[in-house]
């Protein structure tokens, strides 16, 4: 895990260049270095260090003259030095610098051969190809300066002032300035028709369980996060029997305003089931609120649900950066691949059900992947998905949607995912876990979070500021009190078209209440009753 940033062309200062990079240092508290190469160009990597501690410092030089900043992590790189690239001589022992050999071997089109959550940027005297993960877990922005000289950068931070234009660049895509944009990721799951998969319950163990696997690749300590909920918990068990397989025990971490939050309550009850140690944080509301502006400035949004999010995530973090944990488990993607969010349960057909799943997924990238990855790597934290794994993606996204829709109208969402896992002669995590009703990160730390959040954000903002909200902010204007604060927080830090437009409001479908907490939706009154009708004890 790390940040990279480069800058193709001639005639950038190195110093200049290094103290762009240093804007993202957070996300690479361990070393820092650069390159300046042969055709002029700079890159530079600010390093959290995982694996390899000892000699993957990067930049990392191929065999010949290309060069490679990766931010990320290759599950399959011992797989790949074995097999594709066994011919070739290795200068570290680091994941990252199997993508440079990959390019040495293959050209352009290599990126399908990685297994991992990565972006990376490789210069080969005048060539050069970056690229981004499938579904961009890992966060990336390209843009262009006056001089036509193009940068990469792992944060918008280091380059929104530098250049004339950016964007983020899109997941499940390579660039190369011969070729362009190049998709190498298309999936069937993508066309909606393509859904047309038996229910394979024993599947669906067996890839999660191996995704989870992967992501506990680490010589440093790991964890995982806990709210109580289902994702987070399916994860925290898995990651746990895996743990003790290797003789460890897994550490667990919530957050939650106090003790009685509906989080903190499921959190404990399922680490005390699972044996972990666990780490329960409280926050206040003040706390939360102090802290707005770090946080705007850090995950680089104004979307409403994702600096509510964040900011218990950030809080919790750094709690774990100070116990020497580097890497934690989180449960993103499951929702979108499930249908598990409660307006799901609105959908007025499959086909609409499983085409809204399709474009969720597609699009976490905007707005959980970008929140859960900043919100932690602003403490040196790398955070890993097991949901998105590809093999994982492939096995549950393609399930024929009737089999996951029609549970969701007696009020259990994701009934598919639960029912994989409910195994009573080996159980994975007790009934009422299993089968809790669904509550948003920034819902289940404490419903008066939100709440508060919203009042204190009124009494920050005039009603004559909102009034000329879209006079004042024409793109993606603010209709509220609390998205016209974080707005002009953002922009404050970011006042350029470009950056206000590299962000996505997420506002759900299908229900009345365009408020994107889960309490929004009528369905979550309503689901205990629902699930308890169902005849589950909860």
């Amino acid at each position: 895990m790390s940040g990279i940033l480069a800058v193709i062309g001639k005639g950038k200062d190195p110093q200049l260049v290094r103290e762009l990079s240093k804007r993202m240092s957070h996300r690479g508290p361990d070393e820092s270095d650069f390159q300046i190469l042969k055709n002029g160009s700079i890159i530079c990597h600010e390093s959290l260090a995982i694996v390899d501690l000892q000699s993957g410092k990067q930049p990392i030089q191929g065999t010949k003259d290309a060069w490679v900043i990766h931010d990320g992590e290759i599950y399959n790189y011992q797989e790949l030095k074995n097999g594709v690239l066994k011919e070739h001589t290795f200068r570290t022992k680091s994941d990252s610098e199997v993508i440079v050999h990959l390019y040495e071997e293959f050209g352009y089109d290599f990126c399908n051969k990685l297994d991992g959550d990565w972006t990376f940027v490789i210069v080969d005297g005048d060539d050069y190809i970056a690229g981004r993960d499938p579904m961009g877990v890992k966060p990336l922005y390209y843009g262009l300066d006056e001089r036509g000289r193009i940068y990469f950068a792992s944060e918008m931070k280091s380059i929104a002032d530098q250049c004339k234009t950016f964007s983020t660049f899109p997941p499940g895509h390579y660039y190369t300035p011969k070729k362009g944009f190049v998709k190498y990721y298309q999936p069937e799951y993508e066309d909606y028709e393509n859904a047309n998969q038996d229910l394979d319950l024993q599947l669906i163990r067996e890839t999660l369980t191996e995704a989870v696997r992967k992501r506990l690749m680490s010589q440093m300590p790991y964890g995982v996060l806990l709210s109580g909920g289902l994702d987070s918990s399916l994860l925290s068990s898995i990651a746990s029997r895996l743990s003790v397989e290797n003789g460890k025990k897994l550490q667990s971490f919530s957050i939650a305003l106090n003790a009685d939050a509906p989080d903190a309550k499921a959190a404990r009850q399922a680490a005390e089931f699972l044996g972990t140690d666990h780490h329960e944080i409280h926050f206040t509301v003040q706390q939360g609120v102090e802290i707005l502006e770090k946080i705007i400035w850090n995950i680089e949004t104004y979307d409403i649900i994702s600096v509510r999010a964040s900011v218990p995530m950030f809080l919790l973090s750094k709690v774990i950066a100070e116990k020497g944990i580097k890497v934690i488990l989180s449960g993103e993607g499951a929702d979108e691949i499930f249908g598990g969010h409660l307006y799901f349960r609105n959908a007025p057909s499959t086909e609409e059900f499983q085409k809204e799943t399709i474009e969720r997924v597609q699009k976490l990238f905007t707005a959980d992947l970008l929140r859960a990855d900043k919100s932690t790597m602003a403490n040196g934290i790398e955070t890993r998905i097991p949901f998105l794994d590809k093999e994982f993606l492939d096995a549950t996204i393609r399930i024929k949607p009737e089999e996951k829709q029609p549970r969701t109208y007696d009020g259990i969402e994701k009934y598919i995912l639960r029912k994989a896992f409910d195994i009573p002669e080996n159980p994975y995590l007790p009934t009422e876990i299993l089968w809790r009703q669904k509550e948003q990160f920034s819902d289940g730390v404490g419903y008066s979070w939100i709440d508060e959040l919203i009042e204190y954000c009124a009494t920050q903002v005039t009603d004559a500021q909102l009034e000329g909200a879209a006079a004042e902010f024409p793109y993606n204007s603010p209709t509220t009190k609390e998205a016209y604060l974080y707005r002009s927080i953002f922009h404050k830090f970011y006042p350029q078209v470009s950056a206000a437009q590299t962000v996505r409001k997420w506002i759900p479908k299908w229900q009345e209440n365009l408020d994107p907490s889960g309490r929004a939706n009528a369905a979550h009154v309503k689901a205990d009753v629902e699930i308890s009708k169902s005849g589950i004890t909860i």
